[in-house]
């Protein structure tokens, strides 16, 4: 396997235990990078650490600390780290199980493979699997990953497993405090039911590979504009806001539009189960 595991630990259910590495499951790498660059010597910007009094100091020397009080911080180098030792440090251990429905889909975080490590420890991790699978249960055990203990969802996908991270309580927003403020309005039955159909004339099967990042591309377009010595820029227009006026008229004009270039519904297949969340939001 090309990529480097995330972290490497035990997989533990009761007393059924394996080792296990997760890796990421998403990643970046197609994503347009910039660096910054001096447009007057055309030299790219390296970010030094400096000691406002010593000057530039290495990186590698640096150690951690937390703010007391006001200029007063408390110092953690490695071996302070280490020595904070929790079992999900070295342990995801298996200790309730849940409906997905269950968990709120605001909760989702980042997925991760998780693929038991070649030996004796494959029997056991495919017990866990399939008893997983035999029970159509969402796991919950906790990690400590990246500096920070995070709860995990684990469901069976294929051979392996996919662990998401769950975001604490006290990191999600309370949707109240945002929504409480629209005001309440009581939607026309016609119109609800004009978009209704237009929605209905759009339903379509969830397919991932469909998706292109249009932004990505036009940035990759603008740099072989410039690299030819173009400007490759592109004008759009923002769409006008809705006008309440014509709103039915704009309702019905869209089940036109929709009407004619729609097309008859595939017989729905079974679709390849999708991370639950962003479920990347």
């Amino acid at each position: 396997m090309a990529a480097r595991p995330t972290w490497q630990g035990h997989l533990k259910l009761s007393l059924v235990t394996c080792p296990v590495a997760l890796y990421t499951a998403t990643t970046s790498a197609a994503d347009v990078r910039f660096h910054l660059i001096n447009p007057d010597t055309h030299n790219r910007i390296r970010m030094v650490p400096t000691d406002p009094d010593a000057g530039p100091v290495e990186r590698s020397h640096l150690v951690r600390g937390y703010e007391v009080s006001k200029d007063e911080y408390v110092l953690f180098d490695d071996a302070d780290f280490d020595k904070v030792r929790l079992e999900s440090t070295k342990t995801i251990a298996i200790d309730k199980f849940v409906d997905e429905a269950e968990i709120d889909r605001l909760y989702w975080d980042d997925p991760f493979f998780v693929v038991p490590e070649k030996g004796a420890g494959v029997e056991a991790f495919a017990v866990i699997r399939d008893a997983m699978q035999k029970q159509g249960k969402v796991a919950l055990g906790q990690l400590v990953l990246r500096g920070k203990e995070r709860q995990l969802a684990l469901e069976v996908r294929g051979k392996g497993l996919v662990a998401y991270t769950l975001r604490a309580h006290d990191e999600v927003r309370d949707a109240d405090d945002y929504f409480d403020d629209i005001p309440k309005v009581k939607a026309d039955a016609d119109m609800v039911e004009i978009a209704a159909r237009i929605i209905a004339q759009k339903e379509a099967d969830f397919d991932p590979t469909a998706f292109k990042d249009r932004y990505d591309d036009a940035l990759r377009e603008m740099i072989k504009a410039k690299t030819k010595g173009g400007k490759g820029l592109v004008d759009v227009a923002e769409p006008d806001d809705t006008n309440v006026i014509d709103l039915m008229a704009a309702l019905k004009n869209s089940l036109k539009g929709s009407a004619g270039g729609a097309r008859k519904p595939a017989a729905k297949k079974p679709a390849a189960k999708s991370a639950p969340r962003k479920k990347t939001a």
